[in-house]
């Protein structure tokens, strides 16, 4: 198969789909690698380290959509690259669709076999290829938000760790998963007051097992979230559900209960936001105060660490796009329900429940296309 990945154009969007051992490790299998020079730049791949792994460099990144069978990507692609998508194309990557009624039409519009890392669940319900980038985002959170916390970002002033003789910063964590427990770790090894939340009795069980009386559990609900965000210097929502638009449980009226230069974090805002008053922010741009309270909600904030996010990503996609690239897609679902559960869109259809629903349009299942 012809294979291949270009540069990202999402704002302040330094990952790359391939590394250079990557592209080994596809040519070793015998398929053929296009990379548009340039692309793994921005995490520290050099065109020479591509090309001795075999890879064809192209100019720009219209060759290399126009040569490849399946595209190997990070994020989503823009509307200036939709007239590039070409029938049949499998596209590799996070999409996020459910939040993103026009992407969603444009793929079913060019016919893309939209292959998303966010939904492919293993056979225990894990979610590999989200893990890596749930981890990098849960521990920045906490970085970031504690640098909001400084009076000339619009925060409060606050140290999170506090100093002797001073109170400890408070946080908030709604969402016990894999973003809210790094999110938990680095809070905790900050120094902060660590308040997290889950509606999962057993998972507050094993964070309270991981962390013991360094953090308070308790269950989400809208009663104990309100009483303990009003009393927080930093919230970060952390909630999940594969491939759906997230649930609203930040509310707007909390602004106004919460201390003034608060800040809140929405990690899940590549799925819509957790918070009522969240809109997409960029690298370039990363918040904006309503009612006194700081909201950071960057779409890919693991671009803010593009060395450590593309290993970790690639770690984990490499060895499904290598299945994919074996069999085709096609043999590849028929062999494996595991690569069944990534396909979002095919053949103008959507085969996703969860993004079916978003827009109320119709859903195939991927089995009877196949």
């Amino acid at each position: 198969m012809r294979v291949g990945s270009v540069k990202e154009i999402k704002n302040n969007e330094f990952r790359v789909g391939l590394t250079p051992d990557n592209v080994a490790a596809y040519v070793a299998a015998g398929h053929e690698v296009y990379i548009e020079k340039g692309a793994g730049l921005g995490s520290g791949f050099t065109d020479g380290e591509y090309r001795r792994a075999g890879a064809v460099m192209l100019d720009t990144a219209k060759e290399v959509w126009d040569t490849v069978e399946m595209m190997v990507k990070v994020k989503e692609p823009l509307p200036p690259e939709y007239p590039l998508f070409h029938e049949g194309l499998i596209l590799y990557t996070y999409l996020h669709l459910a939040a993103d009624q026009v992407q969603t039409d444009a793929l079913l519009e060019g016919k893309i076999k939209g292959v998303a890392y966010e939904t492919l669940q293993e056979k225990d319900r894990s979610l590999p290829l989200l893990v890596p980038m749930s981890q990098i985002a849960g521990r920045l959170s906490i970085q970031e938000g504690a640098k909001y916390l400084e009076k000339r970002f619009g925060g409060e002033g606050v140290l999170l760790a506090g100093v002797p003789g001073t109170p400890k910063a408070k946080v908030v964590i709604i969402g016990g998963g894999t973003v809210g427990t790094n999110a938990c770790k680095i809070a905790v090894g900050m120094g902060a007051d660590v308040t997290i939340f889950d509606i999962n009795l057993k998972r507050l069980e094993y964070l309270d097992d991981l962390f013991g009386s360094r953090i308070q559990t308790m269950v989400s609900n809208d009663v104990n979230i309100e009483r303990a965000v009003t009393e927080a210097d930093l919230v970060v929502g952390a909630v999940l559900i594969p491939g759906a638009i997230t649930p609203k449980l930040f509310k707007e009226k909390y602004l106004k209960e919460m201390k003034p230069g608060a800040v809140f974090v929405d990690v899940a805002i590549d799925q819509g936001g957790c918070g009522e008053t969240s809109h997409m922010t960029t690298h370039d741009d990363p918040i904006y105060i309503k009612d006194s309270i700081v909201h950071y909600c960057v779409g890919n904030m693991p671009g803010a660490v593009p060395r450590t996010s593309t290993i970790a990503l690639t770690n984990a996609t490499l060895r499904y796009g290598l299945m994919i690239a074996k069999e085709g897609l096609e043999a590849a679902c028929r062999k494996s329900d595991v690569i069944c559960s990534a396909v979002n869109t095919y053949d103008g259809k959507i085969t996703y429940k969860h993004v079916a629903e978003a827009f109320d349009y119709s859903y195939t299942d991927i089995k009877e296309l196949i």
